[in-house]
């Protein structure tokens, strides 16, 4: 289970997140969803260890992210909302590279890119220059760098942004299968981008945390506001 607890965040005199809390649970599937600016890529980098907090902490699997953070980041996958594949470099070479960088035992390495191109639907590509490849085939390449360890927990920054209808499909079964062994959180601010993949939903509205069981819960959250993003 990953817990978060009581986290904010402040930019100079700004608060940008206020008091954070919530729970994942394996398997679940979360979107984090607000306007721009509302704070979602500040929560994600926290949540990966990319920065620190102002107060709180996260616990992932009972490892504390400021008391082990080593231990703490071997159980993620993150993919940031500027994710980039290496030039020149084919899909699975660039895997490959990417696993070593992980520090992945070498004897694992082949079975950890095969089974990450295979659920990302990236095999018959795996010769093919990665950024040689559209933009919706590129940001699967960097899921699969994201899942490539198996994490226990994944963090995507915006996935689902300037895919087409029938990309975002075909990521939407990815995140189905890879349930099977990541509790996921994704961000966005298109809630008709994100309702068919997750299965609750967080919303950050000034800072603030509200929990949603239902994409018409988030709408109803946002009823009447002008300009919310997230309503689209």
């Amino acid at each position: 289970m990953l817990e978060v607890k009581h986290i904010s965040f402040s930019w100079g005199r700004s608060p940008l997140l206020e008091d954070v809390s919530f729970t994942v649970t394996p398997g679940e599937t979360v979107a984090l969803v607000g306007a721009n600016g509302a704070g979602k890529t500040t929560l994600l980098r926290i949540l990966a260890g990319a920065c620190l907090p102002s107060a709180g902490t996260v616990v992932a699997d009972a490892v504390d992210m400021l008391l082990s953070p080593l231990r703490y980041r071997r159980l993620l996958g993150y993919l940031p909302e500027s994710a980039a594949v290496e030039p020149g470099m084919t899909v699975k070479d660039y895997l490959k590279y990417r696993a070593n960088l992980k520090g992945e035992v070498q004897k694992k390495i082949r079975h950890r890119v095969l089974e990450a191109m295979e659920l990302c639907g990236l095999s018959a590509r795996a010769n093919t220059r990665a950024d040689c490849l559209s933009q919706g085939l590129r940001k699967r390449v960097a899921l699969a760098e994201a899942i490539l360890l198996r994490p226990r927990f994944l963090f995507l920054d915006d996935l689902l942004a300037g895919l087409d209808a029938e990309m975002r499909l075909s990521v939407g079964r990815i995140l189905k299968s890879v349930s099977s062994f990541a509790a996921t959180i994704i961000s966005g601010h298109e809630l008709d981008e994100l309702e068919s993949i997750a299965t609750k939903f967080l919303v950050l509205k000034g800072g603030r945390l509200q929990i949603a069981n239902t994409a018409d819960d988030v709408r109803n959250l946002f009823a009447g506001k002008a300009g919310e993003e997230v309503v689209a």
